[in-house]
């Protein structure tokens, strides 16, 4: 009898070990490298998970074990899903590249998700194509995307930071965003106006970008109304340095670095980016005058990073950066003593985090952040006539400080294999204020009214999620989210400088005010086929008005535009029914419909001669379509394109019948791209990308328009050895001269070619 049960042992030893051991091993790449945030999941003949996440040095450990029967699945960005039975000791996992569909994003779900199964319009642009662009900076990028614009279609190099505000879909452009923007899921909108200053993006570590067309308030509530762009940066890699040097014409010369390394469990990284251009004249030659000069910039960036596996189940880190930047406006005064209209930011910030693997495997995430901003501006005033433009005078000096603080808190867990819920908190504060110094009319040089406006917001907001798989080929997901946020300590004094005494215009203490609002969300996901997939959502969304547009006014020209109060939320209901098409491993095809309908939109109404107030306005209805197809054929080719179609209309308007049907300003009906690369390592890497955007509306009457226009960009890389690259780029690489704004003409940046070299040194 003993020896039957001795040999029964003998064959289920190795099997109680591996119940009993825990789950350790390593993750790598194609090359050897290792791959560090990579998701460990395991999967049991039970139906139980348990989840991981790969340090600095590519390995993990699941310290529980698992029962008889397990498989690990492997998930990374870049990567196409791993999935191998566990075996005894320690287990090496070597992933691939993947295809499009394949590849992982975090964004729509706030959970790691493969793109082909997320219901949702989403595009995700990948380290590579990043860092063989020839922007200069991370919206030049992002234009390559159809769907992306900012308020003006010029680039962030010339453009005023206010009106850096993103567009996607053509959903109520203006300087303020409509979309929310991340990085490393840490909020980057400017806490006081909503803009983005794209200069701040550290291109040289950017892992990837992903943007979400759809609302997506339900999960991240304010901003993030009309989409959210997240910027996933690298995580320290062992010695690991990067050099980037280039100069180019408009005496514009950049340098970025990276740099990193890891000991043990605690990794740390700093990256940088240092710009520099005598910039280019933007008003068209028949009417610049002594007022106009160039549009310049001069920014430095600079980012820290440290990463602390504390364990195989947590993992923290902190962020620190600095940002400068000063810029040139294209215009001096022509009465009083020279003075050129400039701004100027500076600004600090500072975030912390954290993610664990509970014991009961769920996953908890939190994040802190903090944000110090300083932002200075100066306005002229320039007559539309005479032309050329002969006349201007200074205005207004602007001082603009802020600060903000934020925390984010986020746990998820799987129950069995059919269901994934989530649920958050989070909580923010801005306080800021708009200083002001209003110059004579005569010369522009003395002060004649103080005046100081602006006060504090907060913002608070809970979500709930719940993905569900009722049979394998289907995925559900609704969430839902509350939130409220409050206005208060506001005032707008003014004071005349002569007497000391209040001015006409002083108002006190303001009024709190407060609103809450629910935004929820469906969406559904069906595989017909490996090749096919059918998807559709249903959702709402809101913006509460900034600091900005409550309490601080501005001046372009002889036009005043007067903050407004009493602003409330903007709101939207929008849904989209798309397909994704895999035919073959190398090309895949996507379609998307979708249908906006926004309420209440914060609008720019002329209340009297060259003036002008932020209200809340009508509605509006933005439906369209747009796709994008992925070929890569042989080893070395890709191509892609992508288009949108995109119908923007008033639909309500009782301060002004005379606008319902017109277009709204800044949305072209039609917008493309298309784009080649060819990379062979032994040989070149060559891409080249070209743009359409069509005829636009400048104003909200629809009559001065802006015509379609088309650019081409190039960039070519060789490597010489393994550790350095020679490159050559150019942007509107046949100097097409396309124009930005009416009343005056201006241009978008004509062309700028840059050389250089990339150095790189890596060791593990």
């Amino acid at each position: 009898m003993r020896t039957p049960l001795l040999a029964v042992f003998c064959l289920l030893a190795p099997v109680l070990a591996l119940a009993q051991s825990p789950v350790t091993g390593v993750v790598r790449d194609e090359t050897g490298a290792v791959v560090a945030g990579a998701v460990i999941l395991v999967r049991t003949d039970a139906g139980l998970q348990q989840r991981a996440v790969t340090g600095s040095d590519g390995r993990f450990s699941l310290e529980s074990g698992v029962d008889g029967g397990g498989r690990l699945v492997v998930r990374a960005v870049g990567f196409a899903e791993g999935e191998q039975p566990i075996t005894p000791g320690t287990m090496e996992i070597v992933l691939q590249l993947a295809p499009h569909l394949e590849s992982v994003t975090v964004t729509p779900t706030r959970t790691e998700q493969r793109l082909g199964d997320v219901p949702a319009s989403v595009n995700v642009i990948d380290k590579e194509t990043i860092r063989r662009s020839p922007a200069v900076v991370a919206d030049d990028v992002l234009r390559l995307v159809p769907t992306f614009s900012l308020f003006r279609r010029t680039s962030s190099l010339s453009a005023h930071p206010t009106a850096q505000g993103v567009s996607l879909r053509g959903i109520g452009p203006s300087g303020v965003s409509r979309s929310l923007v991340l990085i490393d899921g840490v909020p980057f909108n400017d806490p006081f106006g909503g803009w983005v200053y794209w200069t701040r993006v550290p291109l040289e570590s950017v892992e990837r970008i992903e943007i979400v067309d759809g609302s997506s308030s339900s999960v991240y509530g304010n901003y993030a109304m009309g989409g959210v762009i997240n910027v996933v940066s690298a995580r320290p890699r062992p010695r690991t340095f990067e050099l980037r040097s280039q100069f180019g014409n408009l005496d514009s010369r950049k340098t970025d670095f990276a740099a990193s390394d890891v000991w043990g469990r605690l990794g740390a990284s700093i990256d940088g980016s240092f710009f520099r251009t005598d910039g280019f004249a933007q008003v068209v030659e028949s009417e610049r005058g002594l007022v106009d000069t160039k549009a310049a910039v001069d920014y430095d960036n600079l980012t820290m990073k440290v990463d602390y596996s504390a364990g195989d189940r947590v993992n923290l880190f902190v962020r620190g950066g600095y940002f400068r930047e000063e810029r040139d406006n294209a215009k001096v005064t022509t009465i009083g003593p020279l003075r050129p209209e400039e701004n100027d930011t500076q600004w600090k910030s500072l975030s912390a985090g954290m993610r664990a693997a509970l014991p009961d495997r769920s996953d908890l995430q939190a994040r802190l952040f903090l944000d110090w901003n300083r932002f200075n501006s100066n306005f002229m005033a320039v007559p539309p006539a005479p032309v050329p433009r002969s006349v201007g005078r200074m205005t207004l000096l602007q001082h603009v400080p802020t600060s903000g603080v934020g925390a984010i808190a986020q746990w998820s867990k799987t129950f069995s294999t059919i269901a994934l819920v989530s649920a958050g908190t989070d909580f923010r504060q801005v306080d800021g204020v708009s200083e002001e110094r209003a110059l004579d009319p005569a010369t522009g040089t003395n002060v004649t009214t103080f005046r100081e406006t602006g006060g504090s917001q907060t913002s608070s907001g809970t979500f709930v999620q719940g993905q569900f798989f009722p049979v394998p080929a289907l995925s559900l997901t609704f969430s839902g989210r509350v939130d409220h946020w409050r206005n208060y300590d506001a005032r707008h004094l003014e004071t005349v400088a002569a007497t000391g005494l209040p001015g006409a215009g002083n108002r006190g203490e303001l009024a709190d005010r407060e609103d809450t609002v629910f935004s929820p969300r469906a969406g559904a996901l069906y595989h017909v086929s490996d090749q096919v997939t059918v998807w559709g959502s249903l959702g709402s969304g809101f913006r509460a008005p900034t600091l900005n547009e409550l309490y601080r006014q501005f001046q372009v020209g002889a036009i005043l535009t007067l903050a407004n109060d009493q602003l409330g939320p903007e709101r939207l209901l929008g849904g989209e029914l798309g397909v994704n098409l895999a035919p073959a491993d190398d090309l895949t095809v996507r379609a998307t419909w979708f249908d906006n309908r926004m309420e209440d939109p914060i609008s720019n109404v002329t209340i009297a001669t060259n003036r002008r107030q932020r209200q809340n306005l009508g509605r509006t209805r933005i439906r369209g379509f747009q796709t994008d197809v992925e070929y890569r054929f042989g080893r070395d080719w890709r191509a892609n394109a992508g288009y949108m179609v995109n119908r923007a209309r008033v639909t309500e308007n009782a301060a002004d019948q005379d606008l319902v049907g017109l277009v709204l300003p800044q949305v072209p009906e039609n917008r493309g791209s298309v784009g080649v690369s060819y990379s062979n390592p032994r040989l070149l890497s060559a891409t080249v990308n070209a743009i359409f955007v069509g005829d636009q509306f400048d104003d909200d009457l629809n009559e001065r328009v802006l015509p379609a226009y088309g650019t081409v960009e190039l960039s070519l890389f060789r490597a010489i050895g393994n550790n350095l690259d020679v490159f050559f780029t150019a942007q509107n690489l046949f100097d097409k001269e396309y124009y930005v704004q009416t009343n005056p003409t201006t241009m978008a940046a004509p062309r700028l070619v840059n050389a250089g070299l990339r150095v790189r040194f890596a060791g593990r």
